[in-house]
C-alpha cells in the first residue's frame, strides 16, 4: 500500500490529501521519522492546515519529542476555530509532562466541544470523576502516600533590615498596622488590661506595583520579628492532601519563631472563593487555611499573619470574619506627597544634581511604586548611554525624570476598571467603599 501511494505522488507531487494520507499510514505503521517527513513536505504545500499541523505533532509526540508537539498545539490552539481534537492531544501532552491538573480542564474542553473524543481510558487516567476517598488519583491529583514520611516544609527565616521610614507615603495604611501589629508588642501591658491579644490579620488589597509586599516586610523590620513570605508555590501540590500539610507546616514554623509576620503573598490563589470551586480538594486547603487562622488546636499569640491581593473579590467571605482577616485595608497608589518620597528612595545612592521630585511627582500622577521604579530606570539607562558616548558621566536632573515619565502610562488605569465594576455592584457590606471614595464615585 505504502508503495502504491509513493508511486502516484511520482506522477502527482503536488496532490496534498494524497501526501496527507501517505504521511498518517506511515505514522499509523511506526514509521515515525518518514512520517514526520512527509507532514513537512505536505505544509509545505498547505502551511495553514489544521489537520496537517495536528499530524506532525503526532509525529512528534510518538518520537518523544513533546516541545516541538507542543509548540505546534499551543499555536493552533490560539485559533478561535481550533479543532477539538487538538485540544484532546494537547491534553495528552500536558498528561505527558506532568500537569495532570492542566489536562484534565483541557480535557474536559475538548469533550464538552465533540462529545465524540470522549476517551473512558485517558479519564480514568486523569481521575475525572473518582470519588476521593477510594481513589488513587481525583481530577488530577494523586493521593499522598500513607507509607512515606512526608518531608517537612521549612523555608528559610527573613530578618528584614527596612522600616517604615523606608517606605514612601502609605500613612494610614501604616497607622492600622501599627495598632493592630506594632502597638500591642511594644505596649503589651496596656494591651493585656483591655483583653487584646498579640497577633491578628490584615489583608492589603489593591492595584499591582503599590508596595504591600515591601510594606509587610517593613512591619517586620519595625518590629524585629521574623519574617516569612509564602507564594503559592510554597504551598500548593498536585497530592491529594499534601497542600494542606504544607500550609499548617509553614503556620507551625511562624509558631516556633515568634514573633513572627507570616505573610501571604497572592492570597486569593490559596483562598479563592468555595463557592466558584468544582474540585473537592481546593474547598479542603481554604478549610484548613481557616483553622490555622482560628488558631484551632494551637493558639496563634504572637503570630501576625499579613496578606495581600490583588482581587480581594475572588477571595472566600470566610476569610473576612473577625479574628481572622478582621481589618481589610486598601492600598491605594502613592499619593503626590508619597510619590515625591518614593522617589527621593529610588534616587538615594544615584548620581542626582538638582532634582525637584515634587515636580516629577506632579506629573507621574496615577504612577505605582513599580512605575516609579521603572521611571528612574529609564532615565538611569539613558543617562548610562550617554556617559558612554561622551566618556563623562552625569549626574539625573528633573528633566530627565520627567522625559523618563513620559514614555510611560500608569500600570494602574486597568486594575482600577476592573474594580470600579466590583465596588460599584458587587459591594456588600461596604467592602469596597475604599475604592468608590478613591475614585470620587461616593
Amino acid at each position: 500500500m505504502l508503495q502504491g501511494l509513493r508511486e502516484a505522488l511520482r506522477v502527482s507531487p503536488n496532490n496534498i490529501p494524497l501526501r496527507q494520507h501517505l504521511a498518517e499510514s506511515l505514522l499509523n505503521c511506526g514509521r515515525l521519522e518518514e512520517a514526520e517527513k512527509e507532514f513537512r513536505e505536505a505544509l509545505s504545500l498547505a502551511p495553514n492546515s489544521q489537520s496537517l499541523q495536528l499530524g506532525l505533532a503526532r509525529a512528534f509526540y510518538s518520537q518523544g519529542k513533546n516541545t516541538q508537539a507542543l509548540v505546534i498545539v499551543e499555536s493552533l490552539l490560539k485559533n478561535d476555530n481550533a479543532p477539538a481534537r487538538a485540544r484532546l492531544f494537547h491534553a495528552r501532552l500536558l498528561f505527558r509532562s506532568g500537569d495532570v491538573e492542566e489536562a484534565v480542564r483541557e480535557y474536559r474542553l475538548a469533550v464538552e466541544a465533540d462529545p465524540s473524543l470522549k476517551d473512558f481510558e485517558f479519564a480514568s487516567r486523569l481521575g475525572i470523576g473518582a470519588e476521593p476517598e477510594t481513589s488513587e488519583v481525583v481530577e488530577g491529583k494523586v493521593r499522598a502516600s500513607w507509607e512515606e514520611e512526608p518531608s517537612p516544609v521549612e523555608k528559610e527565616l527573613e530578618r528584614p533590615g527596612i522600616q517604615f521610614k523606608d517606605v514612601g507615603g502609605m500613612e494610614a495604611v501604616k497607622e492600622e498596622i501599627r495598632m493592630k501589629i506594632i502597638h500591642p508588642l511594644t505596649h503589651a501591658d496596656l494591651y493585656k488590661a483591655y483583653g487584646k491579644t498579640i497577633g491578628g490579620g490584615i489583608l492589603m488589597y489593591g492595584p499591582p506595583g503599590c508596595g504591600k509586599t515591601y510594606l509587610a516586610r517593613a512591619t517586620a523590620g519595625e518590629i524585629k520579628a521574623a519574617f516569612l513570605a509564602i507564594g503559592i508555590n510554597d504551598v500548593l501540590e498536585m497530592w491529594i492532601g499534601s497542600s494542606e500539610r504544607n500550609l499548617h507546616e509553614l503556620f507551625e514554623q511562624a509558631r516556633r519563631n515568634k514573633p513572627c509576620v507570616l505573610f501571604f503573598d497572592e492570597v486569593d490563589a490559596l483562598g479563592a472563593s468555595r463557592s466558584d470551586m468544582r474540585q473537592h480538594a481546593g474547598r479542603q486547603l481554604i478549610n484548613q487555611f481557616l483553622a490555622e487562622l482560628d488558631g484551632v488546636k494551637t493558639a496563634n499569640e504572637g503570630i501576625l499573619v499579613l496578606a495581600a491581593t490583588n482581587a480581594p473579590w475572588h477571595l472566600d467571605s470566610a476569610f473576612r470574619r473577625p479574628g481572622r482577616f478582621d481589618r481589610i485595608l486598601f492600598v491605594p497608589p502613592p499619593d503626590l506627597e508619597a510619590r515625591a518620597g518614593i522617589l527621593r528612595l529610588l534616587c538615594r545612592g544615584k548620581p542626582v544634581g538638582e532634582t525637584d521630585f515634587e515636580h516629577v511627582a506632579r506629573k507621574t500622577e496615577n504612577f505605582s511604586g513599580a512605575d516609579l521604579k521603572a521611571v528612574v530606570d529609564v532615565a538611569v539607562e539613558k543617562k548610562l548611554r550617554e556617559a558612554m558616548r561622551e566618556g563623562l558621566p552625569k549626574p539625573l536632573t528633573t528633566k530627565d525624570l520627567v522625559n523618563a515619565a513620559a514614555t510611560l502610562k500608569p500600570t494602574t488605569k486597568e486594575w482600577f476598571a476592573t474594580a470600579r465594576n466590583y465596588a460599584l455592584y458587587s459591594n456588600q457590606g461596604g467592602i469596597y467603599d475604599d475604592i468608590l471614595q478613591y475614585m470620587k464615585l461616593k
